[in-house]
């Protein structure tokens, strides 16, 4: 397992569109995604300590953020063959196991996560209404641990600041994880 970093934030980047099959046995795309404030789009995984020491916190985050007009679709585009645990069908137990209240979709071709330039599980995208990056920081202070209650929520701040402002915070903190399982050449 690789340890990696995001890219600080390109402020205003567009958002690369995509038609990804979702858990729900639907298909998603960027525009059906989108809040009427902005959208996090989200790379994550099933097996990856750093997603799952945040995804209780993530689910109640991205939950409260919905009241803001903020909504979420997570990516799952990890190749599956290496690691059976993000199988599409762990991804519906996933799913189902913890609430998401979001959309989990599966990018098999992985053509999205390099369109987007995702490096790690979890990587953040957060997007105004319109579509243009202002957060590529982390979630919080947690790593391979959930990080200690009353941490500085620094997802949840910036997508709040989005929502009322159109606008991310100037400093932002970058995501760490697990480096995206890309398929053979």
């Amino acid at each position: 397992m690789v340890s990696l970093t995001t890219p600080v934030c390109d402020f205003g980047w567009k958002a690369p569109g995509f038609s990804l099959p979702g858990v729900d046995g639907r298909i998603w795309t960027l525009r059906d995604a989108m809040g009427q404030n902005g959208l996090l789009v989200m790379f994550i995984c099933n097996h990856c300590p750093y997603v799952k020491a945040i995804r209780p916190r993530l689910v109640r985050d991205l939950a409260e953020l919905k009241a803001h007009g903020i909504q979420a679709i997570a990516i799952m585009s990890n190749d599956p063959t290496e690691y059976a645990e993000d199988s599409f069908d762990n991804m519906k137990k996933v799913a189902a196991e913890f609430g998401f209240p979001f959309p989990y979709v599966i990018d098999e071709t992985q053509d999205v996560a390099k369109a987007y330039g995702a490096v790690c599980t979890p990587d953040f995208f957060g997007f105004n209404r319109d579509f243009e990056l202002q957060y590529r920081g982390r979630f919080d202070e947690s790593r391979k641990e959930t990080a200690p209650e009353g941490v500085r929520r620094d997802l949840f701040e910036a997508m709040k600041a989005i929502a009322a402002t159109q606008h991310g915070p100037a400093e932002q903190i970058p995501s760490m994880g697990c480096s995206i399982k890309w398929k053979e050449a």
